[in-house]
């Protein structure tokens, strides 16, 4: 039998990504995989937000990851056309890998963080998460090995799987069982969650092929062609930059199946090509737009992340990477309860603030989703009718695909704005959280809100400064604050003190004390340490009520 803290089901870019969050902290973590160490994942994701790049940066992955995925000076621009070589109706400027920390000016620029967004495959992606976690002492990955079934026992929960390749079944004892195992998740299923929503939104015939010639017929390529024409509208991405390609064909009517749809006829009017153009068929990658959220994302010592708990349209790139802030919140409660200086009531926090979060995203998404569906069905037909008339057209095209879609490319708020507001293990005071949209947020640190980006005084950004448990920032080093030094050590709490710099202005609301936890979110904040701290940190570690879920 295997014996380890955390089994994880599945081996892709979100379990991945809490297998190593869970070893960087000391935590011994199990991955099972159905598929075998180096076998190409799918051509599904291509966007790693900012906040993700944020986690991969304390990970130790962020630069690995940028030095990956397309040539570094291929421009990562929107590019909207009548088709994908035919006239450009608008751009949304993107800066390439290679000026991605440098660039000024656009809609991209500017991010309040050390680590703007990347804009990389999943195919180049996952196998540089893999060869890191792969080397992290602590973590095992068992590949072509499938969960079979499993139950909770005393203090743990005993799983069944089953080597693909020899037959072989065997068992694996955690204290915790994880679900990263996608839309068809077993481990969702065993814990009698059901996801809830809008079952289809619309169906996409996406098809990964590989044309060399397509590239010189591009005047100005991009990192994303998108077509609009009255035949065929369609979204080219581009996955190496020189000849490999990802189709996707939005149909555009409820009668419409992958089936019935002429996919090569399609590739065509959505490329502008004619029939002596060549191209070869790599995979054929048709999906299904949804909006499901599970109803619940864990039961007893089983829960589930990312698509396992949530499914919708993956609009501002928010499918993988909502999965990705579910495993970095996940990974630093289970450690805090396995570390022993939290209650195994932390674990509530997980469900009540991730889930409430995914129910508000998805909706972002759909609504997205419905406006450029709209967009996409009503193209006039006189969108390449050279002359005056079709210039009309194509301006006022272009210029309404630019204005909607930006916010969803360059989407600020969806990383920076969304916050905790029902989380049993964070103090609030009664400050209303500010709203945010796709695009755009107010910086807060209202208890729950991301805390507000700033420098230390060595440069650094005051994320690289936050510990593994609790960091509280002073914004007066004069105000004292051993009292909760003390109750917190006394707890066995992992605690760092930072000061930051006289020239850094407290956040809006101007508090000199912010206690921010590891994942970057506001737990509490005030302008002296309350006479009696025991009351913080009983919340803090979740031992101010009962579980509801243990």
């Amino acid at each position: 039998m295997v014996k380890t803290s955390v089994l994880v089901v599945g081996g892709g870019p979100v379990g991945l990504t809490l297998a190593m969050d869970l070893a960087s902290r000391g935590i011994s973590v199990t991955v099972v995989e159905t598929r075998a160490a180096g076998e190409p994942p799918s051509v599904k994701c291509n966007h790693v937000s900012s906040r993700s790049m944020e986690i991969f940066r304390r990970l130790g992955l962020a630069q690995k990851l940028r030095d990956a995925g397309l040539p570094a000076d291929y421009p990562n621009d929107c590019s909207y056309r009548t088709t994908a070589t035919g006239i450009e109706l608008s751009r949304i400027l993107i800066p390439c890998r290679r000026d991605r920390y440098t660039a000024t000016g656009g809609p991209d620029t500017g991010w309040p963080t050390a680590e703007p967004p990347h804009r990389i495959n999943q195919i180049y992606m996952e196998p540089v998460l893999f060869a890191h976690a792969a080397a992290i002492d602590g973590l095992q990955i068992l590949n072509r090995t499938a969960l079979e079934d499993f139950g909770e026992v005393d203090e743990g929960i005993v799983a069944t799987v089953r080597n693909l390749d020899t037959g072989a079944a065997f068992q694996i004892h955690a204290d915790f069982i994880v679900g990263c195992d996608g839309a068809r998740s077993l481990v969702r299923k065993a814990i009698d969650a059901n996801l809830q929503g809008t079952p289809i939104i619309q169906r996409v015939q996406s098809t990964y092929i590989r044309a060399p010639a397509l590239l010189g017929l591009m005047d100005r390529p991009a990192w994303m062609t998108l077509s609009l024409n009255p035949r065929r509208c369609g979204t080219v991405v581009a996955i190496d930059g020189r000849e490999n390609w990802l189709i996707h064909n939005h149909l555009n009517r409820e009668d419409e199946t992958f089936e019935s749809v002429d996919r090569d006829a399609s590739i065509r009017a959505i490329l502008g090509v004619g029939p002596e153009f060549e191209y070869e068929i790599l995979s054929k990658e048709d999906w299904v737009g949804r909006r499901l959220v599970a109803d619940r994302f864990r039961k007893g010592r089983a829960f589930i992340c990312g698509d396992a708990a949530h499914l919708w349209m993956p609009y501002a790139g928010y499918g993988m990477n909502a999965g990705i802030a579910d495993a970095t919140n996940l990974a630093w409660l289970l450690a805090a309860y396995l570390q022993g200086w939290a209650d195994i009531a932390i674990l509530d926090a997980y469900e009540a603030e991730r889930l409430p979060i995914t129910e508000q995203v998805s909706r972002f998404a759909m609504e997205m989703a419905g406006k450029v569906l709209s967009q996409r069905r009503t193209v006039p037909d006189a969108i390449e009718q050279p002359g005056p008339e079709g210039d009309a057209v194509r301006k006022q095209v272009g210029q309404a695909a630019y204005d909607l879609n930006v916010q969803q490319y360059c989407c600020a708020g969806l990383n920076f704005g969304y916050f905790y507001d029902r989380s049993p293990i964070i103090t609030y005071d009664g400050a209303e959280h500010p709203g945010f949209t796709m695009a755009d947020f107010t910086p807060s640190a209202t208890p729950g809100c991301r805390l507000p980006f700033a420098k230390l005084s060595d440069g650094r950004p005051v994320y690289d400064a936050l510990g593994p448990g609790y960091t509280l920032l002073r914004y007066d080093p004069d105000v004292v604050v051993a009292p909760l030094t003390d109750a917190m050590r006394a707890n066995g709490i992992p605690f760092e003190i930072v000061d930051v710099p006289g020239d850094q202005a407290p956040p809006t609301g101007g508090h000199k004390l912010i206690l921010a936890r590891t994942d970057q979110h506001v737990a509490w904040r005030g302008n002296a340490i309350p006479d009696d701290p025991a009351p913080l940190v009983t919340k803090l570690i979740g031992r101010a009520g009962e579980s509801a879920s243990a």
